[in-house]
């Protein structure tokens, strides 16, 4: 027995185990597949009859992560966005410019046998918070006429939701500590 050893509990142990493996660091690297990522969608329609097409282009920048500490252990993960729009209503055609970020709740649970699993809530048009600036009057009529920013925030979460479900996601939100105990002893 190490009597200059400072011992400390199992559920001590594994609160700090859980605390040190879940690291803002760790649970960045992660995510960091989606930044930088380009999506382009549209035309689709938007507005009464669907008479309106809206193209976009959207740029994914560097995620911010904050981590909170308490009975569980979450997570928020803010992405800021940036988009470029046209609106073509056949014979007319407007631009704008929209900023915003999305935001995804993560938790860090375990589950037998011995795995951290990171949990991620189902991403919701609410999640994704937006700024449109239109090039005119006009153009900022046609925006809230057609609902622009919801089809965006819509299409911005329903993106992302499908995202997370990817393989190289999930595997990354699933980390069985003892196949890699098993494999840093080679048993």
């Amino acid at each position: 027995m190490d009597e200059s050893a400072p011992y400390i509990s199992y559920e001590d142990f594994g609160r700090r185990f859980l605390e040190y493996a879940v690291s803002e660091q760790r649970i960045l690297a992660a995510f960091s597949q989606l930044t930088g990522a380009a999506i382009d969608f549209g035309p689709i329609g938007v507005g009464p009859a669907r008479l309106a097409k809206v193209t976009a282009n959207v740029q994914l920048g560097e995620p911010r992560l904050t981590r909170y500490l308490d009975e569980l252990i979450t997570f928020e993960l803010v992405i800021p966005l940036a988009l470029d729009m046209l609106i073509d209503l056949t014979v007319d055609r407007h631009t704008f410019d929209v900023a915003g970020t999305l935001h995804l709740h993560l938790t860090a649970r375990t589950a037998d046998p011995l795995r951290i699993i990171i949990d991620i809530a189902e991403p919701r048009p609410s999640d994704v918070r937006i700024n449109v600036e239109a090039d005119t009057l006009r153009a900022q009529l046609l925006r809230i006429l057609a609902s622009v920013d919801h089809e965006i925030r819509r299409f911005v979460a329903k993106y992302i939701a499908k995202e997370i479900r990817k393989p190289h996601i999930a595997a990354a939100r699933d980390i069985d500590v003892a196949a890699r105990l098993d494999a840093a002893w080679k048993l």
